[in-house]
């Protein structure tokens, strides 16, 4: 490929393969959602006991270990292999994971499934917000991150909402499996489409080269202890990625129990997850493209503070009509926040590094499932209720807001091009 001559930069001029990606990652979005309604609604099908929340959490924590760390090993892949490659991997991996569902005889089973799901994930996902963010112009990443979100979300619910309903048809182990081996096979046949971008990320570093004397860093650890520990931006921006998943956690673990609990039913249940999931995706699709008008502080402190706000709602309100209200809140929130941390990240990555620094980002943010998973499965163990894990993961995405309020500067510089 001649890179001078066709990797030019910008949604408009690569049309057709960003749009590629962004077929892929509402692929990508259907294998994730698929699991969000019927799974912890049936645990008992699989030998959880009641109140036993820290082993229904388990398949969480087993999907965030493996995400966190896989994102932190996809983007060093990514920069060296080039992004096409990892995203077939993603996909192989995604196999294994209807087969398990299918022919579980215990929650095991599920764990093993979702240590599937973490790999598919790591790999297919990163990639293609990565490979977005390759095609965009400078100005334009908040809305290319916004895109990929908005897609993959939309996918989320419709999955989460769609599998409910046929479920109910067609029982969920069938459902589950007819609709993981479809999406896959899709998945697969679209990927022959698509182009890698690593000729992309060359002619944007060329181009920064001109005066720029820098060059990646040494090894990949100082490359994570630097973005993990030391600067104080990455830093806020890391553990913000850590709160939201901590709350998603949340929804995809808890909430149905919790509403389970208070009479709602698995169609009920489905269209809360599932609206919170599908006002967060099509949301982005503005808030992403806000914050490269405006700034990516105020899109995400304002999106904590929903958040917060909207759990607060859900621990206090007792009917489906308010929590439906609160779903939509908490899917605003989210979609202010959520893709404006990762342009946030990139506005700040060196090309060269763009995909080691996002990959440390999304270990620490996708690890926050695992974390999520303890800490919530812990609380609601320990009181035998999932209101005191709604209190606590409240409280925690409000200190994540404040974190980031007086902790970080604007990183987007709106007259750079």
């Amino acid at each position: 490929m001649n890179v001078g001559a066709h990797a030019r930069r910008g949604i408009a001029i690569n049309i057709g393969q960003f749009s590629l990606q962004t077929v892929q990652v509402f692929f990508v979005g259907l294998i994730m959602g698929m699991e969000r309604t019927v799974l912890p609604t049936m645990s008992r099908d699989f030998g959880v006991r009641p109140h036993a929340f820290f082993f229904l959490a388990s398949f969480v924590i087993s999907f965030g270990l493996v995400k966190g760390a896989l994102n932190f090993v996809a983007g060093d892949l990514s920069d060296r292999l080039g992004r096409k490659r990892v995203l077939l991997y993603g996909w192989l991996a995604g196999i294994p994971i209807p087969l398990l569902i299918a022919l579980a005889p215990n929650w095991w089973w599920i764990i093993a499934a979702n240590v599937f799901l973490g790999i598919n994930q790591a790999f297919t996902w990163t990639m293609t917000v990565t490979s977005q963010i390759d095609l965009a112009a400078n100005n334009e990443r908040g809305l290319a991150v916004g895109i990929n979100e908005a897609l993959g979300y939309i996918a989320v619910g419709m999955a989460g909402l769609g599998t409910g309903y046929a479920a109910l048809s067609y029982g969920p182990r069938l459902t589950l499996l007819v609709f993981g081996l479809t999406t896959i096979a899709c998945a697969l046949l679209v990927l022959t489409r698509v182009e890698d971008t690593i000729p992309w990320v060359r002619a944007e570093h060329a181009h920064k080269a001109i005066g720029d004397a820098h060059t990646p860093g040494p090894s990949l650890w100082d490359g994570f202890v630097r973005v993990s520990f030391k600067d104080p931006t990455y830093r806020a921006i890391c553990q913000g990625g850590v709160a939201n998943k901590i709350a998603d956690t949340l929804v995809w673990v808890l909430l149905p129990v919790f509403f389970k609990t208070h009479g709602l039913g698995l169609v009920q249940i489905g269209w809360i997850t599932g609206l919170y999931a599908m006002v967060w995706g099509l949301s982005q699709l503005a808030t992403g493209h806000l914050a490269d008008r405006i700034g990516r502080k105020v899109p995400v402190v304002t999106g904590f503070l929903l958040l917060a706000l909207a759990l607060v709602g859900v621990a206090v309100e007792r009917s489906f009509r308010d929590w439906l209200a609160a779903a939509v809140i908490m899917g605003m929130g989210m979609a202010l926040l959520y893709p404006n941390l990762i342009a946030a990240m990139s506005d700040l990555a060196p090309p060269l590094e763009r995909g080691r620094i996002l990959g440390v980002y999304r270990y620490w943010r996708d690890t926050g499932y695992a974390i999520g998973g303890i800490v919530l499965g812990l609380v609601a163990a320990q009181t035998r209720q999932t209101q005191p894990a709604i209190w606590l993961t409240a409280a925690l995405v409000a200190g994540s807001g404040l974190w980031i309020a007086v902790a970080v500067r604007e990183t987007h510089n709106r007259l750079y091009a």
